[in-house]
Order: structure tokens, then sequence, then C-alpha cells
């Protein structure tokens, strides 16, 4: 599906305020590099070790302002603060590719992750952040304007009008992930490989590190008893 030209013009989004500071969407998974980021799943975890309460955008930010705070402290000439700016730009390019990756994350599956956000039970924390839940309507409303203007307003009546859910496809929850087990994990379903294989139960023992089908272990990245690695 061509992308509207008008979101060609918003690949980048501000971040929320945080305190003084900006920062922006999680999208809280994407984690994308740190979680699900590039894999084609529907994971908009949390999966921050340094502060689990907070998106993994947010300890990249506290990171940057920290070393922000000892270059001020550099004296000039030092030799340190050639150091200090390398890992500032470090940390600015990381997180320009973690937002960039959520937020290509949402053109991709726009509807499905609006749809997501509507089943959310009341009291559930959102995946998004309010600039990247702002950003998918926007995003699905161009769309939708994008396609009338240019195909369904020239076909029948009867073909004016297009199912988002249906014509964008699925995240594909098969993809295999790499996790970390926080919490040991008892008796989890394996579904086959082939047809010559059987279901499985096993065990996940805490600190072990596994390559499993994101589908088998996505309750379990929602409670945070694994993490995506």
């Amino acid at each position: 599906m061509p992308l509207p030209p008008q979101a060609a013009d918003n690949k980048m989004l501000k971040c929320p305020k945080r305190s003084n500071a900006t920062s922006l969407t999680d999208v809280r998974c994407a984690p994308l590099f740190v979680g699900g980021g590039k894999t084609e799943t529907d994971c908009f975890e949390n999966t921050s070790d340094q502060a689990p309460t907070s998106p993994p955008h947010e300890c990249l930010l506290h990171h940057r302002e920290t070393k922000e705070a000892n270059l001020q402290r550099v004296t000039k000439g030092d030799a340190k603060a050639g150091i200090h700016r390398m890992e500032i730009d470090r940390i600015r390019f990381v997180l320009s590719s973690y937002l960039r990756s959520r937020l290509q994350k949402i053109e991709k599956f726009f509807p499905h992750v609006l749809e997501r956000e509507k089943s959310r039970g009341e009291g559930d924390p959102s995946l998004l952040s309010p600039e990247e839940f702002a950003f998918a309507k926007e995003y699905y409303a161009m769309t939708e304007t994008y396609l009338k203007a240019v195909a369904l307003k020239r076909m029948p009546p009867n073909l004016q009008t297009v199912d988002m859910l249906k014509a964008v496809p699925e995240p594909c929850l098969d993809s295999f992930v790499f996790l970390r087990v926080k919490e040991r994990q008892e008796n989890i379903l394996v579904e086959p490989e082939t047809d010559d294989q059987r279901e499985y139960v096993v065990d996940l023992e805490e600190g072990s590190q596994h390559l499993m089908r994101y589908r088998t272990i996505a309750p379990l990245v929602s409670s945070g008893a694994v993490q995506l690695i």
C-alpha cells in the first residue's frame, strides 16, 4: 500500500515531555531492537532492565542527560570531553533508530495497533505514548483520504469502502524471538515445528535464554515474566 504523501514528513515525532526533557514512544515496545522492534510481531512491550517501570527510551534519555551533565563539568582541553561527546552522539543515534523503528511498525500495522488500543481493558496500561496514538490515528485518517482520492471514488458505489483490518496484513505472531526468563515458568506448551512432531511442554528457568515463537510467549511478555532481547 503506497504511503500517503502527507505521512512522508511524519517519520519522526517529537518525544512526549519528560520533566524538562523530551522523549517519545517506546512504541512502549519497540523495542524494538531491545524487544520486538524489528520483528513483525505486535510487540510494543516495556523491555527495560534498568528501570522496569519506564520504557527503554526514557532510560536512554536519562543516560544522555547524565553524559551531558558530565560534559559540562569537564574542563576545557580535557580529553574526556571528546569521549563524552561521542557517547552522547551514540545515544542520540540509538534513540532515533529506536523511535523510528516503532513508528515504522505503527505505519505497517496501524489498523491493528488502533484496534488493540480500543480493545484494551479499563485500567490496562497503553502500549503507545499519547504522541504515538495520535500519529496512528492521523496515519489511519490520511490513508483513508488518500485511497478515496486516488481509487475508491472511481469505483462502483458498492466498492467505495475498504475494511482496513482486512486490507492491512496482521502482525506475524509466529516470528521467532530471543528472550530472557525473568521469572521461572512451568509447563509452557510449545507447538510442533513439523508434521512429524507433537506438542510438548517445557519449563523456563529464571535467567535462561531461549529462541521461541512469539505467539507462544506473548502472554509472558505482557506479564513481564520474560523479556525480549
